[in-house]
């Protein structure tokens, strides 16, 4: 047995210490959907350190055997989804195949690259869990060819409850390695953010797009 609070923080320690999570609840990022943001999560970073990379890919290859159990093929969500599931499949000696954002406009016109096999039970990987909707497209995807979904598996969620809502609608179980409220613990817990914050960032993850309409931050905003 994996202890999961340990490793939901050792994953923020991680993600902080190679930046590939930065923190700025009093200068917000915009995200690509307008929403203001204190956090902006970029997991492609870790394929860029080996100790991270392993730590990663043995940590989903353990919790994919306890959580879901036996599974023929792991499939990986374009693009950040890819290399991530390109190493647990490794890890695990399976076949990898992975869904694209839409179908190719030329060729063969796949949407599911690599050897596609009716019946086999599949678990999906992804980088990040936001509101889980381009996640759940490459679940429908692998239904609609066949496969039987066993769950999707992620490095980092940010626990919006439109996620969990999402998830629940399609009736795909997901986990993930670490998440919001770890990464918010452990950044405290250790002054990488001042726990006067604490309240501040507690609030975004409630509601997101909402957060930081018509307010001033604080004077570092």
């Amino acid at each position: 047995m994996y202890n999961k609070s340990d490793i939901e923080l050792k994953v923020a320690e991680f993600l902080l210490q190679i930046k590939a999570i930065k923190l700025q609840p009093n200068n917000p990022f915009t995200w690509a959907s307008g929403w203001k943001s204190p956090i902006y999560c970029d997991n492609r970073i870790t394929l860029s350190h080996p100790q991270v990379r392993t730590y990663i890919r043995q940590k989903l290859a353990q919790a994919i055997q306890e959580e879901f159990g036996s599974v023929d093929v792991i499939a990986g969500v374009a693009t950040a989804g890819i290399p991530q599931g390109v190493l647990v499949a490794q890890e695990l000696g399976l076949p990898f195949i992975y869904v694209r954002a839409k179908a190719k406009e030329h060729g063969t016109g796949s949407l599911i690259e690599g050897e596609v096999v009716e019946g086999q039970r599949v678990v999906v990987i992804e980088d990040l869990i936001s509101t889980g909707k381009s996640s759940l497209q490459a679940v429908e995807a692998l239904r609609a060819a066949g496969l039987s979904v066993a769950g999707l598996a992620a490095i980092f969620t940010y626990g919006f409850e439109k996620a969990d809502e999402n998830f629940a609608a399609a009736k795909c179980r997901y986990l993930t390695l670490s998440n919001y409220a770890a990464l918010i613990d452990y950044a405290a817990e250790h002054s990488i953010i001042a726990k006067s914050d604490m309240e501040l960032l507690g609030k975004w993850r409630l509601n997101p797009s909402e957060w930081g309409k018509g307010q001033a931050l604080s004077s570092g905003s």
